[in-house]
């Protein structure tokens, strides 16, 4: 790696006073100094946020290289910089950027070289969403910590911190210093598609403190935590990766239930929000989305509710922000917005020619650019990447799922496991009365790819703690050989743990789970995605809730099962009745415990 010294002379004079002086007013004038001496073309890359293909900034695999060809026009990320100045980097599973800890810290290290290396170069803001739960980027042998509706059951402010403190040490080790993590949305509504347990639950003021939480738990990391997506995404039955939601709350409605997390937030110091793709007449008539709004960024976001810090948009190539405008106007109306950064836009060459036109042209003053640009360079240099833009790639292992993180992991999850219903006593398990068990149900693919298959990490726990289990995965549409089958196995256990995900009225899943129960045998069911699969399952005595089908939520159900941990989590939502959505079948705050019997 090239010395400190060495970086700080590739960043220019005026930025190694960032490094020298340590008072913010010198900072200040070292950025303002760095900005003045940008060239436009230059200031137009570092508003971007731009994904590119492969596990190496230089030398990545050929179908990355074609891909990035095709969708980029550059080869790898090094051609990107060079091409695009571009100020940050997205990290995703799906691009083949995280195959395992010390090949990201490598590619990390690779794109600062590529940046550092160049005249004026400035060091890279790498990203990801590293949520936890149901959405993961980076995966084992990094430390996967249960999801945000996990955290919301066991309702602790410490778990929250402690998530977002050892995520964004792991984070941090692997060269990436902003997580879109985490999600402020309030989960009001059972069928939203998008958000759902990726929330802490459905009650803006637990919501808000455990955001705070988090945020204060990444930050001490020195890792930008993100809150999103704002003005709030959490009463929507529209995916705006898909579609464009409209949320009808009323102004007041909003302030007192969507507004509420982000406020904690921006108390809390937050380095950056995210802005969602979703209309709110309330807060603007325009029938823009708010990404694209003047009046909800500037006027809401900055204005009313005093926030001055970076605010970037979700990904630009989602249907949601791109309905009414084309992909050449929704970067130049996002920065007109009041946005800073761009987040992966379909076409970097249309969307990145079309901000630079709109400087020349007049349309975008360069003092607005110099403004995001400056919030950019604000970030980088709070982050310490003017001073120390590598990590160590040989020290990795010493920070990235490490034992004591693991331990963390489970501690948390532990907590987090709800009882949903128990009748008859039938957990927990024991396998002096019950040790032949059948594990059935869905193998949703893993978040990010390193973790389940579910119905074999839960038998391989169950057997661990001194079961006989047996997994056979039905998938998440079982055919009727697939239950006959199941129903068959049924038969030489001695009790049946069912896995079920996104159960609905008329889905094989229940009519499997009703299988099951008619044998006789004790079932006990596991919803290992949404606690509203409660509904839907009226005959079965014993169901818990996990809210998330990664490896640490399912040992830690294993445990409830065989009565080595209480079920201590309570519930973030309240579940409707599935005939009746009016009707409350189980309550916020509802859990069941083996020793006291209802939490709630």
């Amino acid at each position: 790696m090239p010395s400190r010294r060495t970086v700080l002379t590739a960043t220019m004079g005026a930025a190694a006073s960032l490094a020298v002086t340590g008072t913010a007013r010198a900072d200040e004038r070292g950025l303002r100094s760095l900005l003045g001496r940008m060239t436009l073309p230059e200031k137009v890359g570092q508003l971007f946020v731009m994904r590119v293909y492969g596990h190496s900034a230089t030398a990545p695999d050929q179908a990355d290289i074609d891909a990035n060809l095709s969708e980029i026009g550059v080869r790898d990320a090094a051609e990107l910089i060079a091409e695009y100045h571009v100020g940050g980097i997205i990290y995703f599973t799906w691009a083949h950027n995280t195959r395992d800890p010390r090949q990201i810290a490598a590619l990390s290290n690779g794109i600062q070289r590529a940046s550092l290396s160049r005249p004026r170069g400035l060091p890279v803001l790498i990203s990801t969403d590293q949520e936890h739960g149901a959405v993961a980027r980076v995966g084992a042998p990094a430390t996967l910590l249960p999801g945000a509706m996990a955290v919301g059951a066991g309702g602790s402010r410490a778990d929250a911190r402690t998530l977002g403190r050892v995520s964004g040490r792991e984070l941090r080790a692997l060269g990436i210093r902003q997580d879109y993590a985490p999600v402020a949305d309030v989960n009001v509504n059972p069928a939203n598609p998008v958000i759902g347990v990726r929330s802490f639950g459905s009650d803006p003021d637990a919501v808000a403190a455990l955001v705070a939480a988090e945020v204060a738990g990444y930050q001490r990391s020195a890792v930008a935590a993100t809150a999103k997506h704002f003005p709030g995404h959490g009463d929507t039955a529209v995916d705006s990766h898909f579609g464009f939601p409209v949320i009808t709350h009323s102004r007041a409605l909003w302030s007192t239930l969507d507004a509420v997390p982000f406020r904690a937030a921006i108390r809390a110091g937050v380095d950056s929000i995210m802005t969602g793709h979703l209309m709110v007449p309330a807060l603007d008539g325009s029938g823009d989305p708010a990404t694209l709004s003047h009046p909800i960024v500037t006027g809401v976001l900055r204005g009313e509710l005093g926030y001055d810090g970076l605010v970037v948009t979700d990904s630009l190539g989602m249907e949601g922000v791109r309905t009414k405008y084309g992909d050449d106007r929704v970067p130049v109306l996002a920065l007109k917005a009041g946005v800073d950064q761009l987040l992966n836009p379909p076409s970097l060459e249309i969307a990145w020619n079309a901000v630079l036109k709109a400087v020349e042209d007049g349309e975008l003053t360069e003092a607005r650019i110099d403004a995001s640009v400056l919030r950019v360079l604000r970030l980088k240099s709070r982050l310490g990447l003017f001073d120390e833009p590598y990590v160590a790639e040989d020290e990795v292992d010493l920070f990235v799922g490490t034992r004591a993180h693991r331990a963390t992991a489970d501690r948390i999850a532990e907590r987090t496991t709800t009882l949903l219903a128990n009748e008859g006593g039938v957990l927990p398990l024991s396998p002096r009365t019950h040790r032949r068990l059948l594990v059935a149900g869905p193998d949703p693919a893993s978040p990010s790819g390193t973790t389940g298959p579910p119905t074999s990490v839960l038998a391989a726990a169950l057997t661990r703690l001194g079961f006989t289990a047996t997994a056979r995965p039905t998938g998440t549409t079982p055919s009727a050989a697939d239950i006959a089958a199941a129903v068959a196995a049924a038969r030489e256990v001695d009790a049946i743990v069912v896995g079920t995900y996104n159960l609905t009225a008329g889905s094989t899943q229940k009519t499997l789970v009703e299988r099951l129960t008619a044998t006789g045998k004790p079932v006990v069911a596991v919803a290992i995605r949404n606690p509203y699969d409660l509904a839907h399952l009226p005959g079965v005595p014993a169901v818990l809730a996990t809210y998330s089908w990664t490896d640490v939520e399912l040992r830690a159900a294993a445990r409830v099962i065989a009565g080595l941990a209480r079920p201590r989590g309570r519930l973030p939502v309240p579940v409707p009745a599935a005939d009746d959505p009016t009707r409350v079948l189980r309550p916020l705050g509802y859990g069941l415990s083996y020793r006291n019997g209802p939490t709630a």
